[in-house]
């Protein structure tokens, strides 16, 4: 899966103590017209088991992650589900992006170990899934992959993405690619932050 070269893309500039100051990180990739994007954040306090924890509970995504309008697990036998120490989730999503509509998918989300002092999940897209999905409920992907990094006191996360360029016209195109790539920083921080308040809260 891409996830794992991604992850190599991203540790390359992941520090190794906690940024003074959110940390934003971007680069071309294999042609694509959208950047990769990684951001990391001081969290003081952050406990990194409960925060891969939360990024691991897909089911209860929606109201606890910023934008995140649908987000369920499926049942796929080869991606078993075991409750609290799930090592990997087959999942559909769907964002609702502001002022242009939704984009949906399916993913796979799993643990992916402890990398440079930080334990890691990462998420890949499921193509053939997502490409029987309608067009008509919002834009499909046509790529979409990503990691969370967590270690004691700061949280990261990365991601590549973009819609099927068939599933939108060229307006909602340039402001999904181009446009995109101008907001990553306020997004990956915005996710960042989110993401570690809802771990805080969970038991």
């Amino acid at each position: 899966m891409e996830v794992h070269a991604f992850l190599t893309r991203v540790l390359k500039h992941a520090p190794s103590s906690p940024p003074a100051k959110f940390e934003l990180f971007h680069w071309a990739h294999g042609g694509r017209p959208t950047e990769e994007a990684f951001g990391i954040l001081a969290i003081p306090g952050l406990d990194p088991q409960k925060a891969i924890d939360a990024v691991m509970d897909v089911d209860h995504y929606t109201g606890n992650v910023e934008h995140v309008a649908a987000c369920r697990s499926i049942k796929d036998a080869r991606y078993p589900t075991t409750g609290a120490s799930t090592d990997a989730v087959r999942f559909y999503q769907r964002v609702d992006v502001p002022l242009l509509g939704a984009i949906h998918h399916e993913l796979v989300i799993q643990r992916l170990g402890s990398h440079q002092g930080f334990l890691v999940a990462g998420w890949d897209i499921l193509a053939p899934e997502t490409n029987t999905l309608s067009a008509k409920e919002g834009y499909r992907s046509d790529y979409s992959h990503g990691v969370w990094l967590a270690a004691p006191g700061m949280l990261g996360y990365a991601f590549g993405s973009a819609p099927k360029r068939d599933d939108v016209g060229f307006l909602k195109w340039k402001a999904l690619t181009s446009g995109a790539d101008a907001a990553a920083g306020r997004v990956l921080r915005a996710n960042i932050e989110g993401m570690a308040r809802w771990s805080n809260k969970r038991a």
